[in-house]
């Protein structure tokens, strides 16, 4: 039976980057070795990450002034790196879900934070789209993409302050303009590669002006000046990093991989508001298009576990909703194919005609 995978993370991959990372893992370019023993110091491994930074920026369109850093400790990291190079007197969050609460709770050890907005009202499901940004602030952090609750910034933000972005789960889904952007960060494991690596796009004028001392591990300056390499880097994620760059270069870059996202949410997010039984939980206005999030609607909520049962005896991988909210959710990042989102509503609707006459 086929499986169609619609985890949150770790995540689906292209099945050719999936293909050349095993190949990989056996012999890295002829050279009798695998790429998890080769030394990060030398020409192969150098010659992978060159290449990774090159396609990142290539594909993302990052300006000049711009650096690309690979980084272990995943995203929640960044959550104490930012504040820790950039607080100086105060810093400004959007909060729109729990990856954001995480990185508020991380800021305000190093100094005031100012909650500008948040959407925890209404559980998260929507986004706020009425507040001010402090001109004082040292920077401005939103999440762009809030995996648990299915809500997500679809344009970029006029900020007065340096804006800082969690990308984590859908950068490489859209074009946007990198230039609004003092960092944008965020984990592999959504739309580049696997668990085990984080990505940090950084304008270097940014940095430098905060008084505290930092510990080299932390810096960004240090990771700069060392090219990601001042301790061992993740060598196995930044290879697939490396292959699925390639792999979303050949397809058309983030243009076309917006066209094909779009498409794919659009159909389910039609399946469900058509359904007599699933409905949304996001406000449609700030639905995401990387993980559509639906519950049974009040009537037919004894049916939940059902579902699920019934779901994955037909292939379907990772559709329970994450814990704290419940549900569903099916997380269609870049690589999940249409096939696989026709065959998810394929399957609701199959449910769907059992259990309503």
């Amino acid at each position: 039976m086929k499986k169609h995978n619609f985890s949150a993370g770790p995540s689906i991959l292209a099945n050719e980057v999936i293909a050349s990372t095993a190949e990989a893992v056996l012999d890295l370019n002829g050279t009798g070795l695998s790429v998890m023993e080769i030394s990060h110091r030398g020409k192969d491994f150098q010659a992978v990450m060159d290449e990774a930074v090159a396609l990142f920026k290539e594909v993302l369109g990052v300006p000049d002034g711009y650096e690309v850093l690979f980084l272990g400790g995943g995203a929640s990291m960044q959550f104490c790196m930012v504040p820790y190079n950039l607080l100086k007197k105060k810093a400004a969050y959007l909060e729109t879900g729990s990856w954001a609460k995480k990185a508020i709770k991380e800021a305000k050890l190093f100094g005031p934070v100012d909650i500008v907005a948040s959407s925890a009202d209404k559980n998260f499901s929507y986004i706020p789209d009425s507040y001010e940004i402090p001109d004082d602030a040292d920077y401005f952090h939103v999440t762009t993409n809030n995996t648990i609750f299915g809500t997500e910034i679809l344009e970029d933000i006029d900020s007065p302050v340096p804006l800082v972005a969690d990308m984590s789960s859908d950068i490489f889904s859209r074009p946007f303009d990198v230039s609004k952007y003092g960092i944008i960060y965020g984990g592999a494991q959504k739309n580049l590669g696997p668990a085990g690596v984080a990505f940090v796009v950084i304008r270097k004028d940014i940095l430098g002006k905060v008084e505290r001392n930092i510990p080299s591990m932390l810096d960004y300056r240090v990771h700069i000046e060392n090219g990601s390499m001042f301790n061992t880097p993740p060598c196995l994620p930044i290879f697939t990093v490396r292959e699925t760059l390639k792999w979303l270069k050949k397809i058309g870059g983030v243009s076309r991989m917006q066209e094909i996202n779009t498409g794919k949410a659009g159909l389910l997010y039609d399946a469900i508001d058509n359904s007599r039984i699933f409905m949304g939980t996001a406000e449609k206005k700030s639905r995401s298009v990387m993980n559509v999030c639906f519950v049974m609607k009040e009537e037919y909520k004894d049916f939940e576990a059902d579902f699920l049962s019934f779901a994955q005896e037909r292939g379907m991988v990772g559709v329970k909703g994450h814990r704290s909210v419940g549900g569903f959710r099916a997380s269609i990042y870049n690589a999940m194919p249409v096939e696989s989102v026709q065959a998810l509503i394929d399957v609701m609707k199959e449910f769907e005609e059992t259990k309503v006459k």
